[in-house]
C-alpha cells in the first residue's frame, strides 16, 4: 500500500516538473538552442504568478465566486460604516446642518428656517450664516417679510425686508465677532402691519406665534422686527408663557447675537384658528391656545377677585345668593354702535341676566376683559374688532354676533367659524334692513339695502366706507329678544 502511495507520488512530481520545469530545475532542450538556468527566486516569483492566474481565472472569464465576493464586499461595507459612524462622531457640523431654506409655498406667510453659525447684523437687515462647506450650488441669499398677510400687497409694502445671507468662511474671513451668545433658536417675526387692531394682533401675531413656538416648549428667543413698547406691556403675560427669554428689537439692538438654529417667519393656518392636521403633535387646537390664555391672566385674575372681595364683600355675597348668568356687552359709540342699547340691556336684566356693560380701549387691562369674559355665560356685541374677545370665553359658553348689513362674510369668516371651533354656541344675528341707520338715508329699492353683496363685491372700499363706517343698529328689541330668552334657558340648565 506504501509503494502504491509512493509511485503515486512521483507521478504527480514527475509531472508538475514536465508543466513547471524551471521551477523544479530540470533541464529543456530547444533543438539548438543553449542551455539555460535562472535564479531560484526568479522561479518561485513565476510560480506564484501562475498560481494566481488560476485562482483568479474565473472571475476574469465573468465566472465570479459568489462567497468571495461576499466577503469582499462586506469588507467594503464594514469599512464604510466605521467611516460614517467616525463622521457621526465628528464635531464638525455637517453641511446639512448649514442650512437656510425656505418655505414659500402658503397662501397667508412664507417662512424660512436657519441652522449653523448664524449672526445678526441688524444695520444691514441681514441675518447671517457662516459655514465652511462649499455652497456654490445653492442659493447665497433669500429675502422674506416676517408677516402673516402675504397675499394683500398693499400692507405688505409697509413691512420691511430681511435678507438671509450664507457667507462661506472660505471666502470671507470677516466673521462677525458674538456679542451674545444664545443656547436656544431665535425666532423672528414682525410686529408691524395691522398691530394696533385687536383681531390682527390675535389673529396676524399671537396664534401664529403659538402655532410656530410651541415646539421649543419655551426654549426659543423672540426676535422682533418693527417693535413696539407697548405692544410688550399688553402682551407680556402671554409672552412669558410661549418663551422663558427676554425680548430682542432686531432694528434697535445693534449687538451680534448669534444662534445655532433661526426660525424667521410665522405659520398661520387661518382665521384665529389652530389647525390640529398641521400641527406637529397632530393634536394641538384652539382649545390649547386658550389654555395659554388662562395661565398667562390667572394670577392677575386672582389678585383682582382678592381685591374686590376685601372691597366689595356684600355685594358679591348678594350676587352669588342670586345665582343669575352674567351675560358680557361689548358696547361701541360711533359707526355700528346699538342705538337703543339701554333698552336693550334693562329687557336682557328683565329676562334674569346679570349684565356686564364693557367699553375696552387700547389702555384697557386685557387680564380685567378676561376676567369678565371667563365668568360670562353670554357674550353679545355688534361684528368689529372687539369680538376678538370671544377667545376670552369658555368652551360652551354663547357668543351672540350682531350682523349689521352688508358684513355677512366677515362676521362669519372671521369670527363665527372659529368661535364654532373654540366650543362656543355661536349665534349670528343678523339685522333687517329697517334696523340699519342707512334704511333712512337710501331708497327702500337701493341695492345698499336690497341688495348689500352686489355693493361688497365692488371692493373692500366701498364696504368699508358705507357698511363699517356709516353704519349704526337699531335692534328690533321683539326680534332679539327671543334670542336673549334662548341664551337665558341654555344658561341656566
Amino acid at each position: 500500500m506504501r509503494q502504491n502511495l509512493k509511485k503515486v507520488a512521483q507521478i504527480k512530481v514527475d509531472e508538475s516538473k514536465k508543466l513547471f520545469p524551471y521551477v523544479f530545475r530540470v533541464k529543456n532542450s530547444c533543438g539548438n538552442c543553449a542551455k539555460r538556468s535562472k535564479p531560484k527566486l526568479i522561479y518561485l516569483l513565476l510560480f506564484s504568478l501562475i498560481s494566481s492566474c488560476f485562482v483568479f481565472a474565473p472571475q476574469l472569464l465573468c465566472f465570479p465566486y459568489p462567497s468571495a465576493l461576499f466577503l469582499i464586499d462586506s469588507s467594503i461595507k464594514e469599512i464604510e460604516n466605521r467611516v460614517s459612524e467616525s463622521n457621526i462622531e465628528s464635531p464638525k457640523t455637517s453641511q446639512k446642518e448649514e442650512s437656510i431654506s425656505c418655505d414659500r409655498t402658503g397662501y397667508r406667510s412664507d417662512i424660512c428656517f436657519m441652522k449653523g453659525d448664524i449672526r445678526t447684523h441688524s444695520p444691514s437687515s441681514s441675518i447671517v450664516l457662516y459655514t465652511s462647506n462649499d455652497l456654490t450650488d445653492h442659493v447665497l441669499q433669500e429675502k422674506i417679510k416676517p408677516y402673516t398677510r402675504k397675499w394683500e400687497t398693499s400692507i405688505m409694502e409697509t413691512i420691511p425686508e430681511l435678507k438671509l445671507v450664507t457667507k462661506d468662511m472660505k471666502l470671507f474671513g470677516d466673521k462677525r465677532k458674538c456679542e451674545v451668545i444664545h443656547e436656544v433658536p431665535a425666532l423672528l417675526f414682525s410686529t408691524g402691519g395691522y398691530t394696533g387692531n385687536l383681531y390682527h394682533e390675535f389673529n396676524d401675531g399671537l396664534i401664529p406665534l403659538y402655532i410656530t413656538s410651541k415646539r421649543f416648549n419655551k426654549k426659543v428667543v423672540f426676535v422682533i422686527a418693527e417693535y413696539h413698547k407697548w405692544w410688550e406691556m399688553k402682551y407680556g403675560d402671554v409672552l412669558s408663557q410661549l418663551s422663558d427669554y427676554s425680548l430682542i428689537d432686531f432694528n434697535k439692538d445693534k449687538r451680534t447675537h448669534c444662534f445655532k438654529e433661526a426660525i424667521v417667519g410665522l405659520r398661520i393656518h387661518g382665521e384665529l384658528t389652530v389647525d390640529p392636521s398641521q400641527m406637529q403633535d397632530d393634536g394641538t387646537t384652539i382649545n390649547e391656545f386658550r389654555n395659554v390664555l388662562d395661565r398667562a391672566y390667572r394670577p392677575r385674575i386672582n389678585r383682582l377677585d382678592r381685591l374686590e372681595e376685601q372691597r366689595f364683600h356684600a355685594r358679591l355675597e348678594k350676587r352669588r345668593k342670586a345665582k343669575r348668568p352674567k351675560l358680557a356687552l361689548f358696547s361701541r359709540t360711533g359707526s355700528r354702535g346699538i342705538t337703543n342699547e339701554d333698552l336693550m340691556v334693562k329687557m336682557a336684566q328683565r329676562i334674569g341676566f346679570d349684565i356686564e356693560v364693557l367699553r375696552p380701549d387700547r389702555t384697557t387691562e386685557l387680564a380685567k376683559i378676561y376676567r369678565v369674559l371667563n365668568s360670562s355665560k353670554v357674550m353679545v356685541g355688534v361684528h368689529g374688532a372687539a369680538m376678538t374677545h370671544f377667545l376670552f370665553m369658555k368652551p360652551g359658553s354663547i357668543f351672540i354676533q350682531i350682523i349689521p348689513l352688508g358684513t355677512d362674510w366677515a362676521a362669519e369668516t372671521y369670527y363665527g367659524e372659529p368661535a364654532k371651533k373654540l366650543g362656543l354656541d355661536y349665534n349670528g344675528y343678523k339685522i333687517l334692513p329697517r334696523e340699519s341707520s342707512l334704511y333712512e338715508k337710501y331708497d327702500k329699492d337701493d341695492p345698499i339695502l336690497k341688495d348689500p353683496n352686489s355693493i361688497t363685491k365692488k371692493g373692500w372700499q366701498f364696504t368699508k366706507g358705507i357698511y363699517l363706517n356709516d353704519q349704526k343698529v337699531r335692534l328690533d328689541l321683539h326680534r332679539f329678544k327671543k334670542l336673549l330668552i334662548d341664551a337665558y334657558a341654555k344658561s341656566i340648565s
